[in-house]
């Protein structure tokens, strides 16, 4: 598919990736880009058009699809991580903050513009999910299972919309320079390079995007030696939180 000439609206859209997502998207000459954000305020650049969305609003959501009915290319890049273990006391809290916006939030907006993206040919949707969609990080575990749920939705939609010639992408990366990570003292992406690939894979009809080291790394380790990666996290969850900074 092609991303010249292209409509596109991006969740979260208003700093970090999602921001470097809707400049990559412009710079790939995009006709229009949409840009999703809680407070459309946030939104500056007037080459972007801003739309008040929280993805945890169903009320927001349709009122998006309803607005965009030109849209072709959806990126559901809008994310929570609350770095929280499973026994933790506040665990599932955390769990359902981030199944919300990680998994309930992306099905929302793709059953709401699936019938606007069939209208328009087809298009693409690509979902920002995570390598830890493969495996569980122990100091951060209710996020890994929402990505995990994430990772089965984005497979399940990619069957259920094939039909209406609509292409599913997930799209995985480890840590990323942004806010949501800014805790972090692990090596991070750029995220100007997650929305180059992430690009990439949407010309190209890619499934997956193994957008950084990180997951070119992690997709070969948890498949060529699961055992030993499970090992290996175990190991780290022995040692203690030592990951942040």
């Amino acid at each position: 598919m092609n991303i010249e000439g292209s409509v596109a609206f991006v969740t979260g859209a208003n700093r970090g990736l999602g921001k470097a997502y809707a400049e990559a998207l412009l710079t790939a000459g995009a006709a229009k880009v949409y840009a999703g954000a809680r407070d459309p305020s946030a939104i500056t650049d007037p080459r972007l058009i801003p739309v008040k969305l929280d993805v945890t609003s169903p009320e927001d959501i349709a009122a998006a699809a309803a607005r965009c009915g030109d849209v072709n290319i959806l990126i559901n890049n809008a994310g929570a991580m609350l770095l929280t273990t499973m026994l933790a006391g506040n665990a599932e809290a955390a769990l359902r903050r981030e199944m919300e916006v990680n998994v309930y939030g992306p099905l929302r907006m793709i059953r709401a513009f699936a019938p606007v993206l069939a209208k328009n040919g087809g298009g693409a949707i690509a979902n920002m999910l995570s390598v830890v969609s493969w495996y569980v990080f122990p100091f951060n575990s209710t996020y890994c299972a929402s990505k995990h749920a994430a990772l089965a939705m984005t497979d399940g939609l990619r069957m259920e919309l094939k039909a209406q010639g609509t292409q599913v992408i997930g799209v995985y990366a480890g840590f990323i320079d942004t806010d949501m990570a800014a805790g972090v003292s692990e090596e991070k992406t750029p995220p100007p390079q997650v929305a180059e690939r992430t690009l990439d894979g949407i010309r190209n009809r890619q499934d997956h995007v193994l957008a950084d080291r990180s997951a070119e790394e992690i997709w070969a380790a948890t498949r060529n030696d699961p055992a030993a990666f499970a090992a290996q996290m175990q190991a780290i969850f022995d040692a203690g939180p030592t990951w942040a900074a």
